[in-house]
């Protein structure tokens, strides 16, 4: 046995079809090729939650990736029957066999491994084979199996043989791994309402919420309290990555304090079933209790998702570019050059972009990422090495790269394109490192809002921790390009934004809570600063400004009409524009006001867990909770009513210098009493015109893209020292 064979993982049964015994000495040089059909598993580990997992398996030689199967849901038994061909240039080299529980939005979960080892292989047959899954770290457990079928073929002429199939092979594995991360279309899902459901507390009622899962897709809705006839009114959209649609699983729960959430019923809906672009009202009964769940589904077409090697991107493409400069024309003269402009700028073309503008809200525009590389990244193995990859997210949107093994400065030169549904959201870019046996390891991260984008250059990004509060070790490359249509973009503004599927749940944090607690601190001392100030004018502390402050008091009271009060905000963000200096100021001082120490953190999160003290004070730990979210939200409204004004996100502070001149027009020239009468009607009858309809409030929306100060921190983008090239830290690191 090989000494790079770490103990522990073995077990490699092999049972031949005849009696004839194995060739005892096979030479281990020379080029080989390995036919492998993976044909199954058998009682696989557990690692979901619903006591089941989403496998898949990768094949690994000489430490490279060259196979990995698909992803089949929730089955311990999974059936792949996947074939594929190898190139082997030594029999030396063990195939190393992983398995993996596929997560959505998280790190996969390691099921297990084993190794073949080629050496022990009779040549040119067919051979079944049990592999014997393992965990290194814990080799008593068992993990299940799986089956394969090798062949082993010796290849005479090694040289003229091998270059055509292995280029053959590694374009095989590019194009399955893109592939298998493309989604085919889009189901929009509204949640409606509940009805009739079973009570599950002793009041005779229910605190139900809902769950979904589309194969590997999770969503959970928010819980409505107290009631058998809830009424959720959200709406989500989830990929479709099969070709038929696929079943969606809709389970219901009874949130319970304390104990384990009670399971209230089930349903599924079969998406094959139900005709593409257009809307189904669906009133689906509970299989194991009574009551109905009402949905409002659509199937769509996929939108602009695409991964492509950089010779092929597609906004370089100048008929492509055309394209879709077309069909987000409101940007077209932003983006385009001024004879371009001129080309396109017929009447048609602008007609047709304005039509444009008002139909399909959600497609927004498109964003081209190129990722090309990184440099001096964290060291991950023991070797000094790291086998780094990214993994890109906007919003629910999720694709990576492939992964570069053994290097610290990998060059990627891959272009992602997405769909913008959203013009305020945040692009993510983080880093991990692929781990031989566990879960891949955190490396760095960045966050850029697409607002803060510019269009076609390459900028080099520093890596942050988790939480994006400070830096971490490396550089990221990027090449990025957003287009988007203006007038979607500010009508999307208005309505609710996309709230992740995988969102993790609320801790306990003492620096957290320490933290929002200062922030509305900070937000009431500015007010009381304010009402000091304008006490100071009535006790005449200074007779010039006190003056000033009377005259002007009489003036705008003896004349003030209604519309004088949008205008004033006009006004006010006209002059924050103008003169304001406040926002570097403001980005030292919350560096300073949300740094915390992580490792302290931790390490009070682990002897809290070592005391099991938490476990019997669940209520008491909501009750935390609750406080702890209720100081988020308020001193996060306090801070974006303040980033409005301070033009933190230019877009937004003009959309609303709009929004309030169109105020101040329509009560200067309407009596409020009409207007007030408007709304009234429209609010009345909304519910009537359209009994589905899932309410919202337009203020709030807006408020809700616009950053508050923790998100404008880790949004800030770290500074690359300018003292030293890329070419010179390369050789630094590579010393």
């Amino acid at each position: 046995m090989s000494d790079s064979i770490p103990s522990g993982i073995l077990a490699v049964a092999i049972s031949c079809a005849s009696g004839g015994p194995a060739e005892p000495a096979v030479p281990t040089s020379g080029t080989y090729k390995l036919d492998i059909e993976l044909k199954r598993g058998h009682n696989l580990a557990i690692r979901d939650r619903g006591g089941t997992s989403d496998p898949y398996v990768k094949f690994k030689l000489a430490g490279r990736e060259v196979f990995r199967s698909r992803t089949i849901h929730k089955n311990l038994n999974p059936e792949w029957d996947e074939k594929t061909t190898l190139i082997v240039d030594s029999l030396s080299e063990p195939l190393y066999v992983k398995v993996f529980d596929y997560d959505f939005g998280l790190q996969d979960d390691f099921m297990g491994s084993a190794f073949l080892y080629l050496e022990s292989l009779e040549q040119q047959r067919m051979i079944p084979v049990t592999l014997v899954l393992k965990d290194p770290q814990y080799p008593d457990q068992d993990l299940g199996s799986l089956d394969l079928s090798v062949t082993l073929t010796p290849k005479n002429s090694p040289v003229e043989e091998q270059r055509e199939p292995a280029q053959q092979q590694s374009l095989r594995l590019s194009e399955l791994h893109r592939k298998s991360q493309l989604w085919r279309g889009i189901v929009s899902i509204a949640l409606i309402e509940g009805r009739n459901l079973t009570p599950m507390d002793p009041n005779g009622l229910s605190d139900p919420y809902v769950k979904f899962r589309l194969g590997p897709q999770k969503y959970k809705s928010k819980t409505v309290p107290k009631t058998l006839s809830p009424q959720w009114r959200e709406q989500f959209d989830l990929h479709l990555y099969e070709e038929n649609g696929g079943i969606l699983e809709i389970t219901v729960w009874d949130r319970d304090t304390g104990r384990r959430d009670d399971f209230i019923g089930r349903c599924q809906l079969d998406l094959s079933t139900l005709t593409k672009e257009q809307t189904h009202h669906l009133e689906l009964p509970l299989e194991e209790a009574r009551g109905f769940v009402v949905l409002l589904v659509t199937l769509t077409a996929s939108a602009a998702v695409s991964i492509a090697d950089l010779s092929v991107t597609p906004l370089d493409d100048p008929q492509e570019r055309r394209e879709i400069l077309k069909r987000y024309v409101s940007t077209c003269l932003r983006l385009v050059s001024t004879e371009h402009a001129q080309r396109f700028h017929s009447q048609n073309f602008v007609l047709q972009g304005v039509r444009g503008s008002f139909s399909n809200l959600k497609d927004v525009g498109v964003v081209q990422v190129k990722v090309l590389r990184a440099e001096g990244l964290m060291a991950a193995d023991v070797t000094g090495k790291s086998d780094p990859f990214c993994v890109l997210e906007l919003n629910n949107d999720r694709l990576q790269t492939h992964t570069v093994y053994k290097n610290l400065h990998p060059e990627w030169n891959k272009v992602f394109t997405f769909n913008v549904k959203d013009v305020h959201s945040v692009l993510e870019v983080t880093v991990f490192d692929e781990d031989r046996d566990r879960s891949a390891d955190f490396l760095g991260k960045v966050a850029i809002p697409l607002l803060n984008v510019c269009n076609g250059q390459q900028k080099a990004y520093l890596l942050k921790n988790k939480e994006l509060t400070g830096p971490t070790k490396g550089v990221l490359f990027l090449e990025i390009e957003v287009i988007y249509n203006t007038v979607k973009a500010a009508m999307r503004t208005v309505v609710p934004a996309e709230q992740k599927y995988m969102e993790e749940e609320t801790k306990v944090s003492k620096q957290l809570l320490q933290q929002n607690f200062n922030r509305v601190k900070r937000c009431i001392m500015v007010l009381l600063s304010y009402g000091t100030y304008i006490n100071s004018c009535f006790e005449w502390e200074s007779a010039r400004r006190s003056i000033i402050s009377f005259l002007l008091f009489v003036v705008v009271v003896w004349n003030f009409e209604l519309y004088m009060l949008p205008l004033a905000l006009v006004l006010l963000l006209v002059w924050n524009y103008f003169f304001s200096s406040s926002r570097d100021m403001d980005d030292i001082s919350m560096e300073a006001m949300f740094e915390w120490d992580d490792e302290e953190e931790d390490k009070e999160d682990k002897d809290s867990e070592h005391k099991g003290f938490m476990d019997k004070l669940y209520a008491i730990q909501d009750v935390f909770i609750s406080v702890q979210s209720a100081l988020d939200e308020v001193a996060s409204f306090g801070e974006r009513m303040k980033n409005t004004f301070n033009w933190t996100v230019p877009f937004l502070s003009w959309l609303a210098i709009t929004a309030l001149c169109l105020a101040t027009l329509l009560l200067y020239l309407i009596p409020p009493r009409y207007l007030l009468l408007a709304w009234g009607v429209n609010k009345f009858t909304k519910k009537l015109r359209d009994p589905y309809m899932i309410d919202n409030n337009e203020l709030l929306d807006f408020l809700s893209r616009v950053p508050s100060d923790v998100q404008v921190m880790q949004y800030h983008e770290l500074k690359v020292d300018p003292g030293q090239s890329p070419n010179k830290r390369r050789r630094t690191n590579q010393s």
